[in-house]
């Protein structure tokens, strides 16, 4: 099944880098190929799509960004053999090929061909505005009310959870419970520091707890998301405003089996890898700015057998992974629920990234546009 020709939606967009979300109407091509369109019932407002928006890093412009979607399969394109309208479906910006050797080895989010997802330089683009193409970040441009997406970028969820929560599964819950689970592969016992209580930085405590880690201690300078931190698996917290949180956490623990690094800043980095123990290791997640290298003595490294590791949305197989977290979420293993400060609408999307940048609350969703 296929929609009959473009639809006009209404979106966020970015004009320029570094300025505001403007809300405007975009046309959005019927899918073909491989393609599915998605009516768009809730997206999340991650802090990776703010940095996208304020700094330079190569995207077209206009640009509309947004990658935790949630919704309802509209129409297929005549390649499309795993999802039919009517699907409740999960969008991620792993973009994987499906047939190259990472891929067929069970690494997705290695994929050697990740544009495989998108269409050629040669066909007309999945978004325009008044003819001209509007580029969608990731494949997904999910701050719309519908969006065109390669079908190995969503998954297939289970119609019980609900679309705020859902939307969160595909990047907040795959980075943060598939860094423990995946990348990192905590074992009954470890001893885990996570800095940064965020929306990807609670998840990460989860996964902690599900993998059922002996002390799981969370670092954050807001005392609201420490406050949240328990709820989702934290035994200790330290208010790295208030201490020194390295000595704090060597006091606790002697240092950690393993440390998540989940703001992306200089000084936050090299707290996770002093935090370590013998064997430890450092999992950075944040995303950096291009110019603020970290520092590291290789000698803290060699003797302890330290390591640092860069973590790529979880580790995650969409496919395997969404499937798994929505059935823990409907279990009551997994706290999702308590992500979501509010539902918004998409007007209100700069207003929200400010509330975001000050760091105050966990997530806001739009659910109506």
């Amino acid at each position: 099944m296929t929609s009959k020709g473009v639809s006009r939606v209404r979106a966020a967009v970015i004009n320029a880098i570094g300025s505001a979300f403007e809300i405007e109407e975009v046309e959005i091509a019927e899918p073909q190929g491989s393609e599915v369109l998605v009516d768009v019932r809730a997206v999340g407002l991650c802090h990776s799509d703010l940095h996208f928006a304020q700094a330079d890093v190569g995207m077209p412009l206009p640009l509309v960004l947004g990658h935790e979607v949630a919704g309802v399969v509209v129409a297929v394109g005549e390649d499309v053999t795993g999802l039919v309208p009517g699907d409740h479906v999960v969008g991620s910006l792993i973009q994987s090929c499906g047939t190259c050797p990472r891929c067929t080895a069970g690494a997705p989010f290695q994929c050697l061909n990740p544009f495989a997802t998108l269409r050629g330089p040669d066909e007309p683009s999945r978004l325009t505005r008044d003819g001209q193409p509007v580029f969608g970040a990731f494949g997904l441009g999910g701050f719309a009310e519908r969006a065109l997406v390669h079908e190995n970028q969503l998954a297939k969820v289970d119609t019980a959870v609900p679309f705020a929560e859902a939307s969160i599964l595909g990047c907040g819950v795959l980075t943060g419970v598939g860094a423990v689970l995946n990348g990192a592969g905590v074992k009954e016992g470890d001893t885990v520091a996570v800095i940064g209580l965020g929306g990807v930085g609670l998840n990460v405590l989860s996964g902690a707890r599900l993998a059922g880690a002996s002390r799981i201690i969370g670092v954050d300078v807001n005392d609201e998301k420490l406050a949240l931190a328990a709820s989702f698996g934290a035994t200790d917290t330290v208010n790295g405003a208030d201490s020194d949180a390295v000595a704090a956490v060597l006091e606790l623990t002697g240092g950690v089996d393993h440390a998540f690094e989940v703001i992306g800043m200089k000084q936050t980095s090299e707290q996770a890898i002093a935090m370590l123990g013998v064997g430890g290791t450092a999992h950075l997640i944040g995303i950096h700015k291009p110019d603020r290298p970290i520092e590291i003595d290789v000698n803290t490294l060699l003797a302890p057998q330290r390591g640092i590791r860069g973590v790529y949305m979880g580790s995650s197989d969409l496919h395997r992974d969404v499937p798994r977290y929505a059935k823990l979420f409907l279990d009551g293993e997994l706290n999702l629920s308590d992500l979501i400060s509010r539902e918004i609408n998409i007007d209100q999307i700069n207003d929200a990234y400010e509330e975001l940048k000050n760091g105050a609350i966990a997530r806001s969703v739009i659910t109506s546009f």
